[in-house]
């Protein structure tokens, strides 16, 4: 099963950006994700009670487990979920936020004291290289620069909170880490929805599914495989992962957003999906 763990992880985190899509036209971006991260905490509690996990650890250790959360789920999701609300396409923040493979693996060595060889950087370039033939013809004119702005603060965050989790909180286990990580996020989202926008949210058949979706299957599925990715192997090999979720956000985008998809854009997937096996393999 965890041979499979990479695939689901890049399909489910890939269809996070067509339901954020969804979710955006039923709700304010910041409420809705707080919304979320209280039902995503509440849930992960549970689950550690009934692991008989420790819930109640050392106040350094939730702090850096809380880091980690705002860092992933409030400056990272925050700020695609803001992307889209201004009218970023799904694949054109998909593709800003897959850069993060190229910052965590040139931050990895200092930072982790990882090994990033030759061979992995020739699959880093073919994965980069892959990425940008997917968005070349999707990039049009009236594209908002606070979108853009919008999602480079998520490929910091996502890529700092990567280097964060590597190093700090590996050790806890999986539903405590993701406990506080989301119990921080909702508080910290909550905060962010209060001073940066006008909270709403709209209680209609298309949110509520798609919100359903994205607890179930990106912060239950998608982010526990992270987490255990991260924790099971290094963060630079694990992070490549990302550039295959811009040419798979791509097709999906075609099929239920009906964004335009091109034959150049099968061959970056193609490139993409190449450059990740050579820089993920052993």
């Amino acid at each position: 099963m965890n041979l499979y763990f990479p695939y689901l992880f890049v399909f489910f985190w890939s269809s996070a950006f067509i339901s954020g899509q969804f979710i955006v036209q039923s709700a304010s971006p910041f409420a809705s994700l707080s919304f979320r991260f209280l039902i995503v905490s509440f849930c992960f509690l549970l689950l550690s009670i009934i692991y008989r996990e420790r819930v109640l650890i050392n106040l350094n250790i939730v702090l850096q487990a809380s880091i980690t959360g705002i860092l992933f789920h409030g400056f990272y999701l925050g700020g695609v979920f803001f992307s889209y609300s201004i009218g970023l396409s799904a694949t054109l923040s998909a593709l800003i936020v897959g850069l993060q493979p190229i910052l965590t693996n040139i931050l990895s060595g200092p930072i982790l004291k990882e090994k990033v060889t030759l061979v992995q950087w020739f699959g880093i370039i073919l994965g980069f290289i892959g990425t940008i033939l997917v968005i070349g013809y999707d990039v049009g004119k009236s594209i908002p620069l606070l979108g853009i702005l919008a999602s480079i603060v998520a490929l910091l965050g996502a890529t700092s909170a990567t280097i964060w989790q590597k190093k700090f909180t590996n050790k806890m286990p999986l539903s405590v880490n993701n406990f506080y990580q989301a119990i921080a996020a909702a508080f910290f989202l909550i905060i962010v929805s209060f001073l940066f926008e006008i909270p709403f949210i709209n209680f209609d058949k298309r949110f509520i599914l798609s919100m359903g979706w994205q607890i179930i299957m990106v912060s239950f599925g998608a982010y526990a495989i992270l987490m255990y990715l991260i924790k099971n192997g290094t963060a630079s090999k694990t992070s490549n992962l990302f550039f295959l979720v811009p040419p798979t956000t791509a097709v999906m985008a075609y099929f239920i957003l009906n964004e335009k998809l091109y034959t150049i854009d099968f061959i970056g997937l193609i490139i993409c999906t190449f450059g990740v096996y050579i820089a993920t393999r052993k």
